[in-house]
């Protein structure tokens, strides 16, 4: 199985004969074999040349690559593998039409609204008082199909996580103070930490997308832009709430991330090393973990949802099978 590798030691990626080698700084060179690795994540300061790049792109491995702060700098996305103008030209006429652009743009949001309510109510079932937030979304929620532009949809939807957030401070059990979200920057550690994790599930997305015929770059919730692969943001809104907060409320009501795992200089921005490695860790764990898939009648993992997300999309857009997008239903 293909699996995500992660650089946090500065050092040398290169190409050696068919496979990768990592040379850090300060340790010993490490061969990883090319067929094992999905994408590499890159979260320091590496050294690459034109080489390996051409390599990459040749097996199909993106790269993605933080900052200093663990902010998302960018993706080096290789030439795509599986291409076609039919698709694409259905993407582009499905955002131009807006009752269509519409129907798509409020089925994610339904889906994040759906999956961010059982977050509520499994907390709520468990003594965490969320009562008030689960029936105020759930009357938003109501309104979502009743919108008729693309900019409504989104002003409900800030509605909702603002709810939503609102409860945070009730799901975890540390004292955290989260008042509001806060993006650019992150002004608490509860933000850092959620604009982090956020960031590597839109990746997974990403990656997820690579594999099918479907443009990252042509969306319907979110505007299409330059530098940016806005469908990407489009399908996380689906998985955000059943991957990227589960974790985060697990890890820190577990303890195993606490105002220790921030730089308190900066002003909880930057993560240590080993929170951050952690976080990765966890997340990679929790994207291999499997569910009974209805409709397949099989197991399949989290990491394999997205991609069957990504196809049902297709389906959509090719006029063979109305998108229903994932959601949570234990």
């Amino acid at each position: 199985m293909k699996r995500s590798i992660y650089i946090y030691n500065e050092g040398d990626l290169v190409r050696r004969d068919n496979t990768l080698r990592f040379v850090p700084d300060d340790g010993e060179p490490r061969n990883i074999p090319i067929e094992a690795v999905q994408d590499v994540y890159v979260m320091c300061e590496m050294n690459f040349n034109t080489s390996l790049i051409n390599f990459l792109s040749q097996q199909n491995v993106a790269v993605h690559f933080f900052n200093y702060y663990d902010y998302y700098t960018g993706t080096f996305y290789p030439r795509e593998k599986y291409v076609s103008g039919h698709l694409l030209v259905k993407q582009v006429e499905h955002y131009l039409d807006e009752e269509k652009r519409i129907v798509l743009a409020q089925k994610f949001i339904d889906a994040a609204a759906d999956n961010i309510y059982r977050n509520l109510r499994y907390y709520n079932s468990r003594g965490k008082d969320v009562s008030e937030q689960m029936s105020m979304i759930g009357q938003l929620h109501g309104q979502l199909f009743q919108t008729r532009s693309v900019e409504e949809l989104m002003g409900i939807e800030g509605n909702i996580r603002k709810i939503y957030y609102t409860a945070w401070n009730t799901i975890v059990d540390q004292e955290i103070n989260f008042d509001k979200r806060v993006k650019r920057p992150p002004d608490n550690m509860i933000n850092t930490l959620i604009s982090f994790v956020n960031t590597l599930v839109y990746t997974k997305v990403l990656g997820e997308i690579y594999q099918t015929q479907l443009n990252p770059t042509v969306s319907y919730l979110h505007v299409p832009g330059t530098r940016r692969f806005s469908l990407s943001l489009d399908i996380s809104e689906v998985f955000k709430p059943i991957i990227a907060d589960r974790l985060i409320f697990s890890l820190l009501n577990k303890k195993q991330i606490t105002e220790k795992s921030f730089t308190k200089e900066l002003n909880c921005l930057h993560l240590k090393k080993d929170a951050s490695k952690l976080i990765v860790s966890e997340l990679d764990s929790k994207l291999q973990t499997t569910v009974k898939h209805k409709e397949l009648g099989r197991s399949v993992s989290y990491q394999y949802l997205m991609r069957l997300e990504c196809y049902k999309v297709v389906k959509h857009l090719l006029g063979e099978k109305e998108y229903e997008p994932f959601k949570i239903w234990w």
